[in-house]
């Protein structure tokens, strides 16, 4: 009557409906999940160089950030990435954002961060040289990664700083640009 290539259908896909009933119902049960981090500090503390590289104007930063998001945390999320983003209009753009710091969080322990003068991994690079007495607004967002269901970010906006009119460096000492390293 029914050969095994008929049986062997019904049993997969049943399996397959039964697979896909309980990750809609997974997914359903965290829809209302309303985790509210706290972010008490987020601010640039200083400018450690502002230099123009290759016509594209570059600053190294360092920032404060304090911030508890273990409430963004549920059963079904199995990581956050956290990163802050600084924020900046130029003639070219309106709006620019760069990423300068982040960090991958896979435990609710892990996602109390307390940093202070903490140094950006990546440094603030403009396409041109409009980054001198420029107004930046840091904004720190984190990227929920489900095991299963929809991925969606939070950020809060949470400082501004305005940058330098002249290049410099740690020390304070302005310049045109860094010079070239003589070889002796």
């Amino acid at each position: 009557m029914h050969t095994v290539w008929v049986r062997l259908n019904a049993v997969v896909f049943f399996g397959l409906t039964v697979v896909v009933s309980l990750a809609v119902m997974t997914w359903m049960s965290t829809i209302g999940h309303q985790g509210f981090p706290t972010v008490d500090v987020l601010r640039v503390n200083s400018v450690k160089s502002m230099r123009s590289h290759s016509k594209k104007d570059v600053a190294v930063l360092t920032f404060d950030l304090h911030a508890d998001l273990s409430p963004a945390f549920d059963w079904n999320i199995k990581q956050l990435f956290v990163f802050v983003v600084a924020e900046y209009a130029s003639k070219k753009n309106p709006l620019n954002q760069v990423v300068i710091w982040d960090k991958i969080i896979e435990h609710p322990d892990d996602a109390v961060l307390h940093m202070d003068k903490a140094t950006v991994e990546y440094g603030l690079i403009d396409q041109g040289a409009a980054l001198r007495n420029t107004t930046v607004q840091l904004r720190l967002v984190w990227d929920h990664m489900p095991l299963t269901g929809r991925l969606f970010m939070e950020s809060v906006p949470m400082s501004t700083y305005k940058l330098p009119g002249a290049y410099s460096t740690e020390s304070g000492k302005s310049s045109a640009g860094f010079k070239k390293r003589s070889n002796r």
